[in-house]
């Protein structure tokens, strides 16, 4: 959510969730971000692509062979990713085949990087190819 206000990105929360988001949590937790941030929940993947039938999606996961700095971002864009603990589903994965389908590389032993870095990474290599429009 930090993230997402400090870059002014959409975080569009597709449920279930792994997590409680209430403002009780969030003032615990140090996030005094919610207020900056845009964020937008949906009930599920199928009404998270009726909301957004237009938007181009990049999904990311371990097993994907394409690095995410071999492809153009495009302003719009939607990054998808899933839990730390086991990724996307495999049926929501099936959807984008290889070219939509991205990892940032590491170790052959490492089994996944924290999902903030993960989108922070890649966040700011797509607003990088944007030469940083948005930001000041």
């Amino acid at each position: 959510m930090r993230l997402c206000a400090n870059t002014g990105a959409r975080l569009h929360l597709i449920e279930p969730l792994g997590f409680v988001l209430d403002d009780a949590r969030l003032r615990r937790a140090g996030l005094d971000y919610r207020d900056k941030a845009q964020v937008q929940r949906y009930t599920n993947w199928t009404s998270f692509l009726e909301a957004h039938p237009a938007m181009q999606l990049w999904a990311f996961s371990t097993r994907a062979k394409k690095h995410y700095d071999q492809v153009s971002f495009s302003p719009g864009d939607g990054l998808l990713f899933g839990p730390e603990t086991r990724g996307l589903p495999e049926q929501v994965m099936r959807r984008f085949g290889k070219n939509h389908l991205l990892r940032i590389p590491m170790l052959q032993a490492s089994r996944s990087l924290n999902l903030s870095n993960t989108v922070a990474i890649v966040l700011y290599e797509a607003l990088r190819q944007q030469a940083f429009k948005t930001l000041g």
